[in-house]
């Protein structure tokens, strides 16, 4: 039996109970800060039109973001989608800068992504980044960066499945945590 295929849904109120199910079951859209999962959560309840607003910002009016060290950088125009196979199975960014390729260091790449722990290894992220890839090209970008930990294999095929090429081996700056990451570019 073969498994559904993935689309990438806006965030929207009859998308938002399997979005919460999942953060009330441990999982976060930020591999970088976990307890963001517990953050959003608080934001949904106490305001669910306004989370799902913030989750789209091309303009980059949002408030600033904070890094797992606290430090408050500016936001990128961006946005988020939700990975969905008829149910939720996770979540997939987008950030850039307007007339660049460019992001600045504290910005590790142009996508990110996260699937809950009971869908993964079935193939959604490669499907979901395919497709951000298509919404990155209209975007404007040339070509995206995406990185990943050294010992994150399966994000690491995901990227290889999508063309991506490894740029560089680096150590994120200490207010990212410090440690090895590698870089991977996939052109559009």
């Amino acid at each position: 039996m073969s498994e559904p295929a993935v689309e990438l849904v806006w965030p929207a109120r009859k998308y938002l109970p399997g979005y919460v199910a999942a953060l009330e079951r441990g999982w976060s859209p930020n591999n970088l800060r976990p307890e963001a999962g517990f953050e959003e959560l608080a934001q949904i309840r106490a305001n669910p039109a306004r989370f799902l607003e913030g989750l789209v910002d091309r303009e980059a009016k949002g408030s600033p973001v904070a890094l797992p060290d606290g430090t408050v950088v500016p936001r990128l125009p961006g946005y988020r989608r939700w990975i969905w196979d008829g149910e939720l199975c996770g979540s997939i960014s987008l950030r850039w800068q307007r007339g660049s390729n460019a992001l600045p260091a504290y910005c590790l790449g142009h996508i990110g992504y996260g699937v809950v722990p009971w869908k993964s290894g079935r193939g959604r992220a490669t499907q979901a980044l395919r497709l951000m890839l298509g919404e990155a090209r209209t975007e404007g970008l040339a070509y995206v960066e995406i990185t990943t930990s050294p010992d994150n294999l399966a994000s690491q095929r995901v990227i290889g499945a999508n063309g991506g090429v490894l740029i560089e081996e680096f150590v994120k700056m200490p207010e990212l945590g410090g440690t090895p990451e590698l870089r991977f570019r996939i052109d559009l």
